[in-house]
């Protein structure tokens, strides 16, 4: 399947397609815009979200570049096995998102992270650092100080792995927290289509999907022990880096944005009065931003 869509100046751009790729026991979907001949462009996307969230950053880069952006497993439209034939953590996620590169033959990328798919993408950064030009985080983490007070009962989960911290958070992956997530933050409420709260929620609602949101919660504390072997790498490399942060998100807050400043001097932080999907109300603002860095920057 494929979607005409039209470039900034009006003219028809290169289509999106829909596409499945068959990754070891995961069947993975992804969209895929551009000229696969130019430098690729990887979007991950985070929670609640899909590479829906990606719907108008994708043509607007596919005039230049060739855009691939996947549904994690247990997102989007990605078919997922159960909890027994695949292991719902962060490692795994990037395992299989590192396959599903390798079988694309995407042997450079920028990527663009959100949310988890920031400790998947930093994953693949440690994984081959030689594959990666350049990181654009749109409020992605990877620093302590980016923790907001909305962690709290989850890190209590973290730190006592019991049923009832668990059913604790039993609120979380449901369709009035992700709408609440997509809305927090914004001063404008009417500006957030009800599109993107709506298709997750109904992701969240399947048979078992809200017990693989909680397991990848509790494996979240993975990734922030990682948070100082992700900031070597950020040390050591000094990948181009763009921030585009919602400053009003309750989950990652602006001074984890601040503090790649520490690793990388010439990183790029901008901040959006919005919250957490900052593109579902600053997009008009956000992709200029995003394709002037990636223009300068890529090669």
């Amino acid at each position: 399947m494929t979607t005409a869509v039209s470039s900034s100046d009006g003219a028809i751009a290169s289509p999106v397609y829909y596409r499945y790729a068959e990754v070891d026991n995961v069947k993975i979907f992804y969209r895929e815009a551009g000229n696969s001949e130019r430098p690729t462009i990887l979007l991950l996307h985070g929670f609640a979200a899909s590479s829906f969230m990606f719907r108008d950053l994708i043509p607007a880069l596919a005039e230049s570049y060739h855009v691939i952006a996947p549904d994690l497993p247990a997102f989007g439209f990605t078919e997922s096995p159960a909890t027994t034939d695949y292991p719902y953590t962060f490692s795994q996620l990037a395992k299989t998102i590192e396959q599903l590169t390798v079988q694309l033959n995407l042997n450079t990328y920028a990527m663009m992270v959100h949310d988890y798919g920031a400790p998947v993408g930093w994953r693949l950064a440690l994984s081959h650092p030689e594959r990666v030009t350049a990181i654009i985080s749109q409020n992605g983490n990877a620093y302590e100080e980016g923790l907001g007070e909305s962690w709290a009962p989850i890190q209590k989960y973290w730190h006592e792995p019991t049923e009832q911290n668990r059913n604790a958070l039993h609120d979380f992956p449901t369709p009035a927290s992700i709408k609440w997530q997509y809305l927090e933050g914004v001063s404008d409420k009417s500006s957030v289509s009800p599109d993107g709260y709506t298709l997750e929620g109904l992701q969240i609602s399947r048979p078992g999907n809200a017990d693989i949101q909680l397991d990848l919660l509790l494996d979240y504390a993975s990734n922030v022990e990682m948070y100082p072997v992700f900031q070597k790498y950020f040390r050591d490399y000094q990948p181009p880096l763009l921030a585009v942060w919602g400053k009003n998100d309750p989950f990652f807050l602006p001074a984890g944005a601040l503090a790649w400043k520490r690793d990388i001097p010439d990183a790029d932080i901008r901040f959006y009065d919005t919250g957490h999907f900052a593109l579902e109300t600053h997009g008009r603002e956000i992709i200029p931003v995003i394709r002037e860095f990636l223009n300068k920057n890529i090669v």
